[in-house]
């Protein structure tokens, strides 16, 4: 069975290496080219390997489209992939295209499925190989596995420790078993399908008047991308690592900051208190709990204002 792979970063890179590793022959590279001094990973590799490549975002060109074709690849296997794809990409191997998406479809379509999860505050994800079809995530689902998520889980920790590995060993597995001639098509549940939109500044403004679980569990399905952010003095802060202890009512006003200490600002929250660890201004670096307090020059009683007015 011929293999065209399309993808992108370390993860298509990983599934490249694994499908080889399991004997797969791929015999096609659809990537993202990066720059010459730092060649996306998964182009690279196909390079290194001496095989055809083709520009993700230059397949909608019928010369390319049609040398990509010539390959005569007998399966599609999308793993990353941002572009919206020509249909005959999609129809043209006999035995047609399979994408992995990081969530238990049809829960979370989208592309910031990771974010969403955590947001929601699910305690249960996986991820889905499913059949691609003309719709976002509504293809026929080959394969699905389920994950624990942590209570202090974020999109980083939970993609890279259990998602991204999960879902190279899936994409080999489904390989393999529409080899042999056994790999399912269960239609999609429409009742249980859920959409989100992508995750940026417009849904990421923490209001602190919300439960202090809500305001971490955004704080978490935001980071390391695109940051819960909040304004301190007018000027907007994006929130990164954090850690939240409910409870502990002490009579300030959510959102004020209740002492630098322990290698966190703690902020007070409706039912708890936010441990800021690391924190961004507007325009600088990300920087250490007492860098930034250093640099902003946060103490004690100083209050962060709700970030809807600049995700506006």
């Amino acid at each position: 069975m011929k293999i065209a792979l399309i993808g992108q970063a370390a993860f298509g890179e990983a599934v490249f290496h694994a499908l080889r590793e399991a004997g797969e022959e791929i015999v096609v590279v659809s990537s993202i080219e990066g720059t010459a001094e730092r060649p996306d990973p998964l182009w690279a590799a196909a390079q290194a390997a001496g095989l055809p490549r083709f520009p993700t975002g230059k397949l909608k060109k019928p010369d390319v489209l049609d040398a990509y074709s010539a390959t005569l690849p007998d399966l599609c296997i999308m793993a990353f992939v941002n572009h919206i794809l020509p249909q005959r990409v999609l129809d043209a191997p006999p035995l047609g295209s399979i994408q992995y998406h990081p969530s238990l479809l049809p829960r979370h379509r989208g592309r910031s499925a990771i974010n969403w999860a955590l947001r929601m505050g699910d305690t249960v994800t996986g991820i889905t190989i499913f059949w691609v079809d003309a719709g976002i995530d509504t293809g026929p689902v080959l394969l699905q596995k389920r994950v624990d998520v942590g209570p202090d889980d974020t999109v980083g920790s939970l993609y890279f420790d259990r998602l991204f590995p999960l879902g190279v060993e899936a994409l080999v597995e489904s390989a393999r078993l529409v080899r042999e001639g056994a790999a399912p098509r269960v239609a999609q549940d429409e009742a249980q399908a859920t959409y989100e939109s992508p995750a940026d500044d417009g849904n990421s403004a923490i209001d602190w008047a919300q439960p202090a679980q809500q305001v971490y569990n955004l704080v978490r399905g935001s980071n390391p991308q695109p940051g819960a952010h909040a304004m301190l003095r007018g000027v907007r802060v994006r929130l990164f690592d954090a850690a939240m202890t409910p409870g502990g009512a002490s009579g300030a006003a959510p959102g004020t900051v209740l002492a630098v200490a322990d290698g966190a600002i703690d902020i007070a929250l409706a039912g708890g208190v936010l441990h800021a660890k690391r924190l961004q201004l507007e325009g600088a670096k990300k920087l250490s709990a007492v860098e930034f307090a250093t640099t902003a020059g946060v103490a004690p009683g100083d209050a962060f204002e709700d970030g809807v007015a600049a995700s506006a």
